[in-house]
């Protein structure tokens, strides 16, 4: 089975744009408020077909 991607490590590394949450086919991806009120995609792994269309999509990882 292939791995769960990983949309960031760090919070620096996720602009809260949503296109990851826009892109998922199976609605996988919620955008969860951390404590200051700022939202962070969170993949339900039960859901994910590891179809890595939100790491293409990704702003920040596809100018890496």
């Amino acid at each position: 089975m292939n791995k769960l991607p990983i949309l960031y490590r760090r919070k620096e590394e996720c602009c809260g744009c949503t296109a990851c949450c826009a892109i998922c086919p199976k609605e996988a991806i919620l955008m969860v408020a951390d404590e200051e009120g700022f939202e962070y995609p969170q993949i339900d792994e039960n859901k994910c077909v590891r179809c890595y269309q939100c790491i293409k999509v990704c702003p920040i990882k596809s100018n890496l």
